[in-house]
């Protein structure tokens, strides 16, 4: 089927160091640029991002630091990459709330004019979640298809959840699933720790997803301009950003795995100031001149007091020269 077009749209996806529009940066961009007549035109560019990509980022979408040290900084492709998006609309998946954004952000960071007011937009994830909407009644509706009497009522949406779940595992349980990733799974098995592996696929560490687990087992933030860094090495490198986060309007469940984390680095610190050997006062040798006293000798007051000479006798030579000192001129 050929796209009825007036121009040309052109379908684009980036890959960036993170999810954060205002902090993270592209390191690479592919264009598919469709045409009205059923042509197309295909550019790809690899962007050094002026920044690290976080390990936990590399591993998703498989570029590494290593793979763009030599490619053009942002600056020096976004004239190119603007001239070739020319008179064309644009299309992607999720976005008008990722890819546009983040590619605007780009432009006007290196002050390059890029004008999307007269462009047209298609998300296509949004017609996805529009026409497959993914609330329980739909749920319900696929999986069981029933509708619900008294739908919103407590006991009714609970037991259409239950209903749900089982149709699903009848549906799925030997149903081979492949991770994004490139892993092959049956994820849905009649056990619930199963489940609870496959329906907690980002391993948050609080339920609002303010941090995470990475592949090691390590908690992460997840937002913010510490994205993808393990949270005891923000601690590290920036010990007030927990007081922050505690004053912060976050979650209370949220500051409670926070508090937990940072007892645990803090304890770590105290036993590495604990574990590091006493400083031993060390002697300086100096050398010593003729006359110099010891460098460690403590303060003698005796030895720096003049020693008392006897009086010697009045004669008659100190009388005249007294006399002679005295005398009136």
């Amino acid at each position: 089927m050929n796209l009825n077009l007036k121009r040309p749209l052109a379908f684009f996806d980036i890959e960036a160091t993170g999810m954060s529009i205002g902090v993270d940066r592209i390191v690479e961009i592919s264009i598919i640029k469709l045409h009205p007549d059923g042509t197309e035109d295909v550019k790809t560019w690899r962007v050094h991002p002026e920044m690290p990509i976080p390990l936990e980022t590399s591993l998703i979408h498989g570029i590494y630091d290593e793979d763009i040290a030599t490619a053009p900084k942002f600056n020096e492709i976004a004239p190119l990459i603007a001239e070739f998006l020319d008179n064309s609309d644009l299309a992607g998946y999720n976005s008008n709330k990722f890819d546009i954004p983040m590619l605007m952000e780009e432009f006007l960071r290196v002050g390059v004019t890029f004008d999307i007011d007269n462009r047209h937009f298609v998300d296509v994830q949004n017609i996805f979640h529009q026409m497959e909407q993914r609330t329980l009644k739909a749920a319900y509706q696929f999986y069981c298809q029933k509708q619900i009497i008294n739908a919103h009522s407590a006991e009714a949406d609970t037991r259409a959840t239950m209903e749900v779940l089982l149709a699903q595992i009848a549906r799925y349980e030997n149903q081979e699933w492949e991770d994004k990733k490139g892993n092959k799974s049956t994820p849905v098995v009649n056990h619930v720790e199963g489940l609870h592996l496959f329906t907690n696929l980002h391993r948050p560490v609080d339920f609002a997803g303010r941090m995470a687990f990475n592949d090691a087992g390590e908690e992460v933030l997840n937002f913010g301009k510490h994205k993808g860094r393990k949270v005891e090495d923000v601690f590290d490198s920036e010990p007030s950003y927990y007081s922050w986060m505690m004053n912060g309007d976050f979650p209370l469940y949220t500051k409670r795995k926070l508090t937990e984390i940072y007892k645990r680095w803090n304890n770590k610190k105290i036993t590495e100031r604990q574990s590091q050997p006493a400083v031993v006062s060390a002697t300086i040798a100096v050398p010593k001149s003729v006359d110099q006293k010891p460098y460690n000798k403590p303060y003698d007051n005796k030895s720096h007091q003049k020693k008392e000479e006897p009086s010697a006798p009045v004669n008659d030579d100190m009388l005249k020269l007294l006399a002679d000192k005295f005398k009136k001129g």
